[in-house]
């Protein structure tokens, strides 16, 4: 069984910068794309980030792209996501999930992934 947990959301001011982490269990965590997602009150889910089981490839979200990096250290089964420049518009819950079957181009759709954390909140205040 595979199980997630993710970590470091809280409150921070536009401007200022926050650090995701998502664990992961078991031991074929190497092997897994992981993306990361997030849903604010009221909205759909949204991708944010992905990045491929080798760490060779990324992908963002044209709303984060420059502001977000996603990385990966699979000596520790551990994804993660720096957010810098927050806006206001950034506050949700942010989730982590993991492909463990492949398929790079359904990368941002959220179907496709197996499985998912708790979800961590972040908020951005102004």
């Amino acid at each position: 069984q595979v199980q997630l947990v993710e970590s470091g959301g809280g409150l921070v001011q536009a401007g200022g910068s926050m650090r995701l982490s998502c664990v992961v269990s078991g031991r074929t965590f190497s092997s897994y794309s992981m993306g990361w997602f997030r849903q604010a009150p009221g909205k759909e889910r949204e991708f944010v980030a992905y990045i491929l089981w080798n760490g060779g490839g990324t992908y963002y979200a044209e709303s984060v792209k420059g502001r977000f990096t996603i990385s990966r250290d699979n000596a520790k089964n551990t994804v993660y996501l720096q957010m810098n420049s927050l806006k206001p518009e950034d506050t949700a819950v942010y989730y982590c999930a993991a492909k463990t079957l492949g398929g790079t181009r359904t990368y941002s759709d959220s179907a496709t992934y197996n499985y998912w954390g708790q979800g961590t909140q972040v908020t951005v205040s102004s």
